[in-house]
């Protein structure tokens, strides 16, 4: 993953402003009720100010009239006040919540371009904490942080201009203390900013262990190890509650500046205020006044110093969005890439290479390969010999490191992906079947197929019967990743998926080798059916499943090992041979 943890605050926010431009006519007049708001604000001190010198200066010109027309002024200032405001609370705060909705779709959509690489070397909790959580202060920063600075900028250059006019020197005495304020409170800041971090990091954390938790509860309970899985949520909840005792002790110190600096700047104002006036170079009204307008001005830097924690949060959001959204997607499509076609399926493997990203050795070497359209290659060989990587080479989950693959004398790397996976269909070893119906699972091959479509594929595999054998039929929910079913109805219900895509190029990877002898006959016809006329690779852990296969490759550490029929590697006496009279059915044949 790509780290931004230096990236400047500054250009996060660079990063983070496009994300305005959709909704700048929002911004502005959002922008707009802020000064309307400000303004209101700012006339009070003036008014008070007002009656006041009249009071002492020349009662008898403070009429009933004069006052009640103030008052009435008042009254409908403070009218534009609550509308202004009105906009600012409801249609300002959804600006921020439809920024927040646009991130988190680029987020997903961009997730869903990473190549299975990154989802080998990242947690699923971590990623769901930064598309959920770590976007929820989003629409309160995006709302509030163009909205507070302006709203300060504006009240800070009036303060400091009707302040001047009244009395020049204290106002600049007030105003030398602001900086000094900031420069104290840097310190706190930047420690708020990595606790925040550091807790988004740790939930993320613990998203993982409770999602791992759960859905391994079968596991969990089968061993009676409940206690052991309590200690380790007990300890990763107990470091996020270390994180937040940092966070909290930053905090407090933070807010505890912002006061002590608060009665530094009321008792200047007072003690210097008293003096002028003690010297004439200020009356009693102008001082009331000041008082209102330096009580203003600090409301106002106690606001922003109160929005720097949720500017903080804010930055952190944003700072862990762009270390997913600046990971590269490096499996795409290239600027010439063309639709594929119709598909003969012939397939060429020249001279490939692949290893993974933090592996220095190739786990394929010098793989060359050449499959007929129509053929069934099955795949044999030890454990990491690299099978189900080779396969995975096909639809460019990931990408060779040196050679090429061909499909019909072209290489992949020149289609769409979209195009190049439509034709490729996956029946895997663990099969994943969504939170839904049985009809939504089998569907999920082909989006918009008609009922009869549907029902004809589970007929090919060997499910309709079974189906209509449970609850609700083809509407019966299957439960989470399919638990309220077998593994040969999730299997079947997979095999179905696939038939309903008809894609001419067909991949089974160990499609029968967790099931029981009863269901491995059932799936292996289905699956018989479904590789019939189609260009077939099979990964074999039952090695009788892959007899009658066109070609047999053992596949070592070596590379290609041996490649024959089953006959002819058996007539070899070679790898093939050990390894069929290892398996249980070649031991009784």
């Amino acid at each position: 993953m790509n780290n931004t943890r230096n990236m400047k605050t500054s250009t996060l926010i660079k990063r983070f402003a496009p994300y305005f431009k959709k909704y700048s006519k929002i911004l502005i007049l959002d922008l707009f009720c802020a000064s309307l708001t400000t303004i209101c604000e700012m006339v009070l001190p003036l008014m008070v100010r007002f009656i006041t010198n009249k009071g002492m200066n020349d009662l008898q010109s403070l009429t009933l009239e004069l006052i009640f027309t103030i008052g009435a002024l008042y009254l409908v200032l403070r009218i534009i006040d609550t509308a202004a405001y009105y906009y600012m609370a409801n249609i300002g705060h959804m600006m921020g919540a439809y920024i927040e909705t646009d991130m988190r779709t680029d987020l997903f959509a961009h997730l869903q371009k990473l190549p299975y690489s990154y989802y080998d070397n990242t947690k699923v909790g971590q990623i769901m904490a930064r598309i959920t959580s770590d976007l929820f202060d989003i629409t309160e920063f995006a709302h509030h942080c163009p909205e507070e600075f302006f709203i300060a900028a504006l009240k800070i250059v009036v303060s400091f201009i009707i302040l001047s006019s009244i009395n020049l020197p204290l106002t600049l005495i007030i105003f030398s203390i602001v900086p000094i304020m900031f420069v104290s409170l840097r310190y706190f800041n930047r420690k708020m900013r990595r606790a925040f971090k550091a807790s988004r990091h740790q939930i993320g954390e613990l998203n993982s262990q409770v999602e791992d938790s759960l859905l391994g509860v079968r596991v969990v309970k089968s061993f009676a190890n409940e206690e052991i899985e309590e200690e380790k949520f007990e300890q990763g909840n107990g470091d996020f509650l270390h994180i937040k005792k940092d966070m909290y002790r930053y905090m407090a110190g933070f807010h505890s500046t912002t006061r002590l600096f608060d009665g530094i700047m009321y008792i200047t104002v007072v003690v210097a205020g008293a003096i002028f006036m003690l010297h004439g170079k200020i009356n009693p009204a102008d001082l009331m006044a000041y008082l209102l307008y330096v009580s203003t001005l600090l409301t106002t830097i106690r606001r922003i110093v109160e929005f720097t924690e949720q500017f903080q949060r804010g930055m952190t959001g944003i700072e862990r969005f762009l270390e997913i959204m600046d990971t590269p997607v490096d499996i795409a499509d290239s600027p010439d890439a063309q639709e594929m076609g119709d598909v003969v399926g012939d397939i060429q493997f020249e001279h490939v290479d692949f290893r993974y990203e933090d592996n220095k050795d190739n786990v394929l070497s010098n793989i060359h390969l050449h499959v007929k359209p129509g053929d069934n290659v099955a795949l044999v060989g030890p454990s990491g010999g690299g099978k189900t990587t080779l396969c995975n080479l096909i639809p460019r989950f990931y990408d060779v490191t040196a050679g090429r693959i061909l499909i019909d004398g072209k290489d992949i790397r020149d289609f769409s992906l979209h195009s190049l996976r439509s034709k490729i269909g996956v029946v895997q070893q663990e099969v994943y079947l969504f939170s839904g119906s049985v009809y939504d699972n089998i569907e999920y091959g082909k989006p918009g197929a008609t009922k009869e479509e549907i029902v004809q594929a589970a007929k090919l595999a060997g499910a309709h019967e079974f189906i209509l054998n449970l609850p609700e039929g083809y509407h019966s929910y299957v439960g989470e990743r399919g638990v309220k079913l077998s593994g040969g109805q999730k299997q079947r219900i997979s095999i179905a998926r696939v038939f309903l895509k008809n894609p001419p190029i067909l991949i089974l990877d160990e499609a029968t080798s967790a099931l029981d002898n009863e269901s491995e006959r059932i799936v292996q016809q289905s699956l018989e059916k479904l590789a019939h006329g189609r260009t077939t690779f099979t990964i074999a852990h039952r090695l009788t499943t892959i007899r009658n296969a066109a070609t047999i490759l053992v596949l070592t550490e070596n590379g290609i090992e041996e490649q024959g029929t089953h006959d002819e590697l058996l007539a070899k006496q070679g790898v093939y041979f050990h390894l069929y009279n290892m398996s249980d059915l070649g031991n009784n044949k």
